[in-house]
């Protein structure tokens, strides 16, 4: 049995190598079989300090792996960089600040054995900030709402998968990836088990609003019921200004004086504005469905992959592997290698 390890690496040169060793210690512990990292550098801007912690691993351990992202995918699509370079029969993601400890790893893998195809973890009390825990608890509420999840079901960035499920996760081309929705639209046999959350060693979070907002925001791209909320305001609306309407008219034949100027106006407005209202959401229903199929942008772009015992490479977008090879004072060079 392979397990393999994905972690998204960003700021993280004074935590990665606690996280990898301890980890490593805790498969011994386990003896459940093999296991990978498949550490993945979202592009740290931090100077080259983590870049440079990972390749030291890399040298020290035949387990590791090193993708090097040319630029900042953000967390998900740095994960989504990991499914494709990870052999595991499971595969686990786990974060690089240490919040979640390797020591937890078995009550994840305790469940997956019970025969499920994903199991996360979850944290019963969360170490983060109040407007952390509450960005949580709406995305909570949007995934219940927009994608149907199963409700009593909690999720983290720490979980285990089956080999299938990642086969099918990475056949995924959109670079607005959220990987509860891709999760959830392979499989509904999903469990959940309480893990403790760790307060954080090193450093703050590196998720800022805006970030945390961009990344709800790709849950649109995996549910079309905002349109239909659309197009049901528009019903509501309009309905709203046939009332409007019918009062209008009976208040002018119950009292011949009253103004007619106000409320026909607004009523009027409420009715073809929710009239526009439904027939965009009928439109956008469609263009919802094509936007889904048709978005080519890439989620991530490899500069660089690094393993034990052989020459840095990257793979072409038509599956040529080229070495890297050291020029003494000068850039990499460039050289093609076998398949």
């Amino acid at each position: 049995m392979l397990y393999s390890v994905v972690i998204p690496c960003y700021r993280s040169d004074q935590t990665i190598r606690t996280v990898v060793e301890t980890t490593i210690e805790q498969f011994k512990k386990m003896d459940r079989g093999d296991v990978e990292f498949v550490l993945v550098d979202d592009c740290s801007p931090d100077g080259g300090r983590t870049v440079e912690v990972l390749r030291s691993l890399v040298k020290e351990y035949s387990c590791v792996r090193v993708i090097e992202l040319a630029k900042n995918g953000g967390q998900h699509n740095a994960v989504m960089a990991g499914l494709n370079f990870a052999h595991g029969d499971v595969i686990m993601a786990m974060d690089d600040d240490m919040q979640t400890r390797p020591s937890e790893i078995p009550k994840i893998l305790d469940e997956l054995d019970k025969g499920y195809d994903i199991v996360y973890g979850y944290y019963p009390h969360k170490k983060h900030s109040w407007w952390r825990n509450f960005g949580t608890w709406m995305n909570y509420i949007t995934v219940r709402v927009l994608l149907k999840k199963p409700k009593g079901l909690r999720t983290s960035s720490f979980w285990a998968i089956r080999r299938y499920v990642r086969d099918y996760a990475v056949q995924y081309p959109s670079e607005f990836t959220h990987l509860q929705g891709l999760f959830l639209r392979i499989t509904r046999n999903i469990s959940c088990v309480p893990i403790e959350h760790w307060e954080r060693e090193v450093g703050s979070s590196n998720y800022t609003f805006s970030k945390l907002y961009s990344l709800w925001s790709n849950i649109m791209g995996f549910s079309v019921v905002p349109l239909r909320i659309a197009t049901k305001f528009g019903y509501a609306f309009s309905a709203l200004g046939v009332i409007l309407a019918l009062y209008a008219v009976i208040s002018k034949i119950i009292h011949p004086r009253t103004p007619m100027g106000w409320p026909s106006i607004m009523a009027a407005l409420c009715f073809f504005a929710g009239l526009n209202l439904m027939f965009l959401g009928l439109i956008g229903e469609y263009i919802g469905r094509i936007f889904l199929g048709v978005s080519n942008n890439p989620q991530f772009v490899v500069r660089r992959i690094d393993e034990h015992g052989r020459a840095p490479y990257f793979i072409s977008s038509d599956g040529t592997v080229y070495e890297l090879r050291e020029k003494t004072g000068q850039k990499e060079s460039l050289k093609e290698a076998d398949q």
